[in-house]
């Protein structure tokens, strides 16, 4: 897919990752090539094994290539060393995961805090901005509770907020409505789609519900490490 350079937040040139295996060599990623524009929601698809987990962790700056380039807003992560992914993974990407990831000792404010905190952000400025972030996902009332005292719903929703404290250029979500019932996760779509449509975040979903992918401008197909892009 080829888009304009200005408007292009994530480009792939030749992406490959290969895992060494004893003595073989597994093509997890085959040289792939794609630009996701910004403002855009993309829906990676693909049987278990197909590389939708390396390409994402590739894109959360958790994993490097083997070879090609990753172009993340205009800076070629893929040359960046350990200290400048670690940046990157804090300033510039959300993550929502399939099993939430929160901190059970700590309150839900504080689980939304957590970026914040480690980029240094005084006290005060982190509590108005979770403040205004639980709000946004329909938990302003539920702020001193634990993750144990919430529905899966309502945790999912704790991590999109967290997800968003840091005002990242991309949200990259792993099966966000995974452990979600039918009901529940079409919410978390709902707020998902909202993000995307009122704010303009660019949202990179790994996702097997068709309900889900449906409503997205993009889907990426892999299989056996190979993409194929479909409007």
């Amino acid at each position: 897919m080829i888009a304009p350079e200005a408007d292009v937040l994530v480009s792939l040139k030749k992406l490959s990752k290969v895992y060494r295996m004893g003595v073989q060599d597994v093509v997890a990623i085959g040289g792939i090539d794609l630009d996701i524009r910004q403002g855009e929601y993309v829906a990676i698809m693909g049987h278990s094994g197909s590389g939708k987990s390396t390409l994402l962790n590739i894109l959360g700056c958790l994993d490097r290539p083997t070879g090609g380039r990753y172009m993340l807003g205009g800076e070629d992560v893929s040359v960046m060393n350990d200290d400048a992914l670690s940046e990157i993974r804090n300033r510039r990407i959300g993550f929502i995961f399939q099993s939430f990831n929160l901190i059970h000792g700590l309150s839900i404010e504080e689980n939304i805090e957590v970026p914040l905190f480690y980029q240094g952000v005084r006290r005060s400025v982190r509590r108005q901005r979770s403040t205004e972030l639980a709000r946004l996902v329909g938990l302003g009332g539920r702020l001193g509770h634990r993750p144990r005292e919430l529905s899966g719903g309502q945790q999912q929703r704790v991590a999109i907020a967290r997800a968003l404290a840091n005002e990242p250029l991309v949200l990259l979500a792993d099966e966000p409505t995974g452990n979600l019932d039918t009901e529940t996760g079409k919410k978390i779509e709902d707020i998902l789609i909202a993000l995307n449509r009122n704010r303009g975040i660019t949202l990179i979903v790994v996702t097997h519900n068709p309900s889900l992918a449906g409503r997205m401008s993009q889907h990426i197909g892999l299989s056996d490490g190979r993409i194929y892009v479909s409007e």
